[in-house]
């Protein structure tokens, strides 16, 4: 039967089901490409979901548009069989990245606890996240998007850390992080944009040293493109590399683990992904977990194994921690982890690339601040 035989809101609802079809697709399509715009790169987020729904929308048109039956529903299945393979490695079906320490390894003096979790500036329930920070009782906290109010709030709690350093911001980007293990050479810097914070410290456990980078770039959204946060992920990559000492990257990168850009820091990095093999570890949006995707990450050189990694349960802020328990045993974990791909001359050429867009847009802001 043709569409002007169907009833009007018959045809209403095929259309509104092909425009959402094609919405997905060229959204999609869109985020295989290098483009910095904020709604572009948006739709590398929710990739589990867009999934999910091509699938729904390609069986219902199958069953109800015989007019565009089986194009419209192909092209759906071959864009959803691409975000299949862009999720499968955070998914049980691929083998383990980062090797698990041994049971009676896991006690050892260079094992040891990580807690990084954005709190939200605005939420003010701070007594849930002092509570979480006694419970876990970590090594090392990594907070974010921390304010004035929030570092007196977290002061008592964090007391018996030696350790620690700060830069309390109301933008939103303030950071602070505190340490148990012995810490050397801790600084703040703004990597890429001014007022957008990241920690670097080397710290000790066991006999090893290794460099702890805690990152919170901008996300993209109207009027914030992601050249500054690309930056920001490159630069981190590339001194992680420089340092000569195993690594440790944490934090919220406002980005996903399954992004050109992540991946891009994985291997400018030599970084293994404990997810990889395991799971998502969505952190995004706290109460919708299973609607949500990985926002906030932990990176890890070939020296490290793992213990635990889990997401906690929410604690008043849109983002959940991320828990975790490392062991630093260079030997053991360089015969059991995956190799490390490291960068390729693909690789350099893109930062190179990154780092360019972001001069350039550096230059474009300042003279249009000159203008304004």
């Amino acid at each position: 039967m043709s569409e002007t035989r169907n009833p009007t809101w018959k045809v209403a609802g095929i259309w509104l089901l092909r425009i959402a079809a094609i919405m997905l697709v060229i959204g999609s399509l869109m985020s295989t490409t290098d483009l910095n715009q904020w709604w572009i790169r948006i739709w590398d987020f929710p990739r589990i979901q867009i999934l999910i729904a091509m699938i729904l929308l390609g069986i219902a048109l199958w069953f109800v548009d015989r007019a565009w039956r089986p194009w419209l529903p192909v092209v759906l299945a071959a864009v959803s069989i691409w975000q299949v393979y862009r999720i499968a490695p955070y998914t049980p079906l691929a083998p383990a990245e980062v090797a698990r320490v041994s049971p009676d390894q896991a006690a050892g003096n260079s094992c040891f606890t990580l807690l990084t979790l954005n709190v939200l500036q605005k939420n003010r329930e701070y007594e849930r996240t002092i509570d979480l920070i006694r419970r876990v009782d970590p090594d090392l906290v990594l907070l974010t998007e921390t304010d004035q109010a929030w570092a007196d709030a977290v002061a008592g709690v964090l007391q018996d850390y030696p350790g620690q350093i700060q830069r309390p911001l109301d933008n939103t980007y303030g950071i602070l992080f505190a340490s148990k293990l012995p810490m050397f050479d801790a600084a703040i810097q703004d990597m890429a944009q001014e007022d957008t914070p990241s920690v670097i410290a080397t710290l000790r456990a066991g006999n090893h040293s290794f460099l702890m980078i805690g990152l919170h770039p901008r996300p993209p959204k109207p009027n914030q493109d992601t050249e500054e946060r690309d930056a920001e992920i490159v630069v981190a990559a590339r001194r992680s590399r420089e340092v000569g000492l195993p690594v440790l990257a944490i934090g919220d990168f406002n980005d996903v683990a399954w992004s050109d850009t992540t991946s891009l820091f994985k291997d400018l990095g030599s970084f293994l992904d404990p997810r990889i093999g395991r799971g998502t570890y969505a952190t995004f949006p706290a109460d919708y977990v299973w609607l949500g995707w990985p926002l906030d990450h932990l990176f890890v050189t070939e020296e490290f194994l793992l213990d635990e990694m889990r997401v906690g349960e929410p604690v008043g802020s849109d983002h959940r921690p991320v828990i975790a328990r490392l062991c630093l045993d260079p030997a053991a974990a360089r015969g059991r982890n995956e190799d490390a791909e490291g960068p390729s001359a693909e690789d350099e050429a893109e930062a190179n690339e990154v780092m360019e867009e972001f001069k350039e847009d550096e230059a474009q802001d300042a003279v249009e601040g000159e203008e304004g």
